[in-house]
């Protein structure tokens, strides 16, 4: 499996974590009682490698275009 495919699928899947975690935080935070402090800082992982993940997707076309400059200017 190709590099970029694998950090597509991986952020596609922490998505999927991430959107769990939030959900999870809405339920006990609107239970009424105070929920542990855990619950809070349960997206926070997802949320990090999310931000990694997405910046690295951001950046591959330019960084493709650049290679292409140098390729063809070769």
């Amino acid at each position: 499996m190709n590099w970029n495919l694998w950090i597509r699928q991986s952020h596609r899947w922490i998505s999927i974590a991430f959107t769990l975690g939030v959900i999870v935080n809405t339920i006990a935070t609107a239970s009424g009682q105070e929920p542990p402090v855990w619950v809070y800082f349960l997206a926070l992982g997802p949320l990090l490698l999310l931000l990694i993940t997405g910046l690295y997707l951001f950046a591959l076309p330019y960084f493709a275009r650049r290679r292409a400059e140098r390729g063809a200017g070769a």
